[in-house]
């Protein structure tokens, strides 16, 4: 009988489609693993999470059935098995897949029960549910293998733990929030104290179009402790010790050392705008360095991402841009190391007031003067980035695409935004904390500050008219994001949030603002998430939505 098992937890950052890419980082992850009975990796490792309608196209899932079997081929050789999760077509039809690959052979499968279909997940679309799954048989040992949402209700693991496991498995794809790490742990920590077996949470790594997955894969022991965790936002292997004593016991492992909140924030920006830019192939990015605060703080997360060399930068100054502004922009470029050219948009504004200049005889000037300069910026952008092949990374923050504060085809002009999920009050601490720390890992950016103390202290403004700034438009950001928190993450009603101490003429206002936006947060760019309701996946509203909202009081 079987009295010890080496079990590998591998965290690995497959690409979505890339069969044979994702294939390798397996094969790679099981030679690491040495001599491991097993190595354990994530959900849909194959074939990237979430796949979304990808595996409704036949070759696909043909090249994935056909890689997983020479996968499991390649296990005969004697070394370690491999756990890993794949779409799967069993009985005409398809399902959300782990399979034990053994001996040769692909030695069983288990299907996913419990289909999300909630925020960002849509999984109903795709995958058909499976039955309540029965314990794997491996090496005299019975493993009770569940998928992602399977932890997190009780069935699943009552029918496991009767069934007779002895050590639950739970492979994950599970995006990261600020909020999910406590989650995990609390529902992992139910399932233990339900069945009285010990379990262990494996999760991938990296960015997927807007979500990112922060690994930080762990094991708890029956009664509860931590005896392994890996570290967050990296791969790697995480090697645990099994030994059957009165059930089967993990020995103590090492446990990474947790992040804080804002370097967890940061490793998270900085993953999703690296793996979207690298995978997509694209060259770098480029930046539209303002002098404020958000392009400052894009260009430090692009740095820290992407290094230097990928980061080009471009100074549009017009006749409202401060001498300010324009020294702040060069003092950042000069902290981060990166290119800084100057193109100043004053003669395409007069050319445009020169062809506007009959059809706007009788009307006011007003935000549509301005619009035209963000959009100047915007031709700009998209011009150098058609040249060079760099994308243009966007720097607005959740504040002002909430209310609406950004300019169509002007300063939303991008390819991606990592500040998309970040509320303005946020942009101000990540600031300051990265001024002050350098983060851990593997990011390519400078230690000390980032960016001068003056980008961080001033006054927001667009600088598009004189002496303006955001406050001019927008409440305080302090009391808006506080407001825009209550009214996005907890849908909270707005006789709610007044009897919180807001204005209750500023909720009506910023609840009005808000879902006006709609129809240019649909034009918006990618993002990542970052809070537990983005817009785009997680947040969706209709465009045309004739409803008022409550009796304003």
């Amino acid at each position: 009988m079987t009295e010890t098992l080496d079990i590998a937890i591998a965290q690995i950052n497959p690409t979505v489609g890339d069969v044979d890419g994702n294939v390798g980082l397996i094969k790679a992850a099981r030679a690491e693993a040495g001599d491991a009975d097993l190595v354990a990796m994530g959900e849909l490792a194959v074939s990237g999470y979430p796949p979304e309608d990808l595996v409704l196209k036949a070759a696909f899932l043909d090249a994935i059935e056909e890689s997983v079997r020479a996968l499991a081929e390649e296990t005969g050789d004697g070394g370690p098995a491999l756990l890993l999760g794949a779409p799967w077509r069993q009985d005409g039809e398809l399902h959300n897949a782990a399979l034990l690959l053994d001996g040769g052979e692909i030695a069983a499968v288990r299907l996913k029960h419990h289909l999300p279909n909630y925020g960002v997940f849509d999984e109903k679309r795709v995958f058909a549910p499976g039955p309540l799954p029965g314990p794997v048989a491996f090496r005299d040992v019975r493993l009770g293998v569940m998928i992602c949402e399977d932890m997190w209700e009780a069935d699943v693991t009552e029918c496991l733990e009767e069934s007779g496991a002895g050590i639950l498995v739970v492979l994950n794809g599970s995006p990261f929030d600020v909020n999910k790490g406590d989650e995990r742990l609390n529902h992992a920590v139910a399932r233990v104290v339900e069945s009285g077996l010990p379990l262990i949470y494996v999760n991938l790594v990296g960015g997927q179009d807007e979500l990112v997955f922060d690994g930080a894969s762990f094991v708890l022991g029956a009664g509860r402790e931590l005896r392994a965790q890996a570290a967050a936002w990296e791969t790697g292997i995480l090697a645990t010790r099994w030994r059957r004593r009165d059930g089967w016991a993990c020995d103590q492992g090492p446990v990474s050392e947790p992040l804080g909140d804002q370097e967890t924030t940061w490793r998270a920006m900085t993953t999703g705008l690296r793996d979207y830019v690298d995978k997509n192939g694209f060259p770098g990015v480029l930046i539209g360095l303002s002098g404020g605060i958000d392009s400052a703080l894009s260009a430090a997360v692009a740095v820290d991402a992407l290094g230097p060399e990928r980061v080009r930068c471009v100074m549009m100054p017009s006749p409202y841009t401060s001498p300010d502004s324009i020294e702040d922009a060069g003092e950042v470029a000069r902290l981060l190391g990166v290119r800084l050219r100057s193109i100043a948009i004053d003669p395409a504004m007069d050319a445009f007031g020169a062809m506007l200049d009959e059809a706007f005889a009788d009307a006011e000037a007003d935000v549509t003067e301005e619009n035209i300069q963000a959009r100047c910026r915007g031709i700009i952008l998209m011009a150098l980035s058609n040249k060079f092949g760099d994308m243009v990374l966007s720097t607005g923050n959740k504040s002002e695409m909430s209310v609406g504060y950004a300019t169509l085809y002007g300063d939303m002009c991008g390819g991606f935004s990592v500040l998309k999920d970040v509320y303005k009050s946020t942009v101000f601490a990540l600031a300051r904390w990265r001024n002050g720390h350098r983060p851990g890992g593997t990011l390519k950016g400078p230690g000390g500050p980032v960016m001068p103390d003056r980008v961080i202290t001033k006054p927001p403004s667009a600088e598009l008219k004189p002496d303006q700034t955001d406050q001019d438009s927008l409440p305080p950001y302090d009391q808006l994001d506080a407001i825009l928190r209550l009214l996005i993450e907890d849908d909270m009603a707005p006789d709610a949030i007044t009897e919180r101490g807001h204005d209750p003429a500023i909720v009506a206002r910023v609840w009005r603002l808000l879902e006006r936006a709609e129809y240019k947060r649909r034009q918006a760019p990618p993002g990542v998430k970052i809070t537990g309701r983005a817009f785009g996946r997680d947040r969706r509203y209709p465009i045309t939505n004739a409803f008022s909202g409550p009796p304003w009081t």
